[in-house]
């Protein structure tokens, strides 16, 4: 079980209310913390999806489920995006993670709008509930004996997803070159 409600936390409103489409990148974000075993410990991951063209901008993986993890993949998305990111929304659970003061520090520093569904509801998170069962079913179907195997495999399918993995909501390409097409045509838009 990841998520575990801080009952001390105030929680942030639900700006998506189970409505995982964008308009626009960096409009709205989604991020989750799953768990993989390995031998007889585990390793959890933790990500942060572009709702708009379904690219995962940052990711952490850790050996526990400390705050440091998402605030380690926010990092990792804003950097993705230059550090731009004032005025987006990200989406979570009500984990104690996403409700811990560290992370709205961070999500605050970088003028991130904080969203949170319900507790117990996975349909309230259902983009980032739905990537990690993909990851689970296409990359994790053989168990790991090491940490560093299970982090290579991960590692390689994350690659796979954002650059080669076609999506039905994004007509067919892959998250990147979704991502492509949107800024080249921004681009033309600009020049027009």
């Amino acid at each position: 079980r990841t998520t575990v409600p801080d009952r001390l936390a105030p929680p942030a409103p639900d700006l998506v209310r189970r409505n995982f489409t964008a308009a626009a990148l960096d409009e709205k974000w989604c991020g989750h913390i799953t768990y993989v075993q390995v031998g007889g410990t585990w390793l959890y991951l933790a990500c942060v999806i572009d709702i708009c063209s379904r690219r995962v901008l940052g990711w952490s993986m850790a050996t526990h489920m400390r705050t440091e993890p998402v605030v380690d993949a926010l990092t990792m998305a804003v950097s993705a995006r230059g550090g731009h990111v004032a005025g987006v929304i990200f989406h979570a659970d009500r984990g104690s993670q996403y409700t811990s003061t560290a992370f709205s520090q961070v999500s605050d520093s970088f003028g991130i709008r904080r969203s949170m569904g319900r507790i117990g509801s996975s349909y309230d998170n259902a983009l980032a509930e739905s990537f990690w069962q993909g990851l689970k079913r296409e990359a994790l179907r053989r168990p790991f004996t090491t940490i560093r195997q299970a982090r290579l495999a991960i590692f390689e399918w994350l690659t796979y997803y954002n650059a080669r993995r076609r999506h039905s909501s994004l007509g067919y390409l892959s998250p990147a070159e979704f991502e492509h097409q949107q800024q080249r045509g921004n681009k033309l838009t600009l020049a027009a």
